[in-house]
């Protein structure tokens, strides 16, 4: 159950970016709304929704923010109405690339999305053409704990995988819907990640370096600055000089 993992340096570099940028808040309340308005307003029966306001509340959104996203999504309150829209292309070296959007105006988010990949060396591609590459799947992050308590402890909450990377960093690997169960039952039994989402992985990796790398950063930057984009998955993974 050991490996070599490095799709998720691509995830806290996003985690950084969004933070830095001060959009996580808009972009979280994007997501609780849709959540909410597809699976109704109770996290205990709606994983989405819980796995949204676990971030905000990871985030220190207040409670009353979370909640007028909930309102709006179960229709309690009036709020624009948003739709789910995923792009698929290719980035510097033939990186795949997924954006997933959420957006009032489907036009605009197009057109937006086109521009960046094109500005930056990209090229916007057609429905399914990457998205065979990337298994939806949740994951958690620890270190600087024991590895076998914790291998045992995820394995016994039902995780799918536990893996180790060169640096000792591990990671337990859910199923999409089972992520906020599981990290509940880990902190339970004394383990309390570092990082964690439900993200897109990909199965096969691009790598890049040097100038290639930073072209490459600069298409995901483009792509995540983009008001609509709620996150931007890759197959690429990024080595500086």
């Amino acid at each position: 159950m050991a490996g070599h993992s490095k799709w998720a340096n691509i995830q806290h570099k996003k985690a950084r970016a969004d933070a830095q940028r001060g959009k996580i808040f808009t972009k979280l309340i994007k997501e609780i709304t849709v959540a909410a308005k597809l699976g109704g307003g109770d996290p205990a029966s709606n994983p989405r929704l819980r796995l949204a306001m676990d971030k905000a509340w990871d985030n220190n959104m207040p409670k009353d923010n979370i909640q007028r996203a909930i309102d709006k999504g179960t229709g309690n309150l009036e709020g624009v109405e948003y739709i789910e829209l995923r792009y698929e292309g290719y980035g510097i070296g033939g990186a795949a690339v997924m954006v997933d959007c959420m957006t009032d105006n489907k036009t605009r988010t197009v057109a937006d999305v086109r521009h960046a990949f094109t500005k930056n060396g990209g090229n916007l591609g057609t429905d399914g053409c990457v998205a065979f590459n990337f298994v939806h799947q949740g994951y958690l992050v620890f270190t600087n704990v024991d590895e076998d308590a914790l291998m045992e402890a995820a394995l016994e909450a039902g995780a799918e995988d536990v893996i180790v990377d060169d640096e000792g960093i591990i990671e337990v690997i859910t199923a999409p819907t089972e992520w906020a169960s599981i990290k509940t039952a880990l902190e339970a039994a004394g383990f309390k990640s570092e990082d964690g989402d439900v993200t897109m992985r990909a199965q096969n990796t691009t790598e890049l370096e040097g100038t290639e790398a930073e072209k490459m950063q600069k298409l995901i930057d483009a792509l995540e600055s983009l008001d609509d984009v709620q996150n931007v998955y890759t197959s690429a993974v990024l080595h500086f000089a």
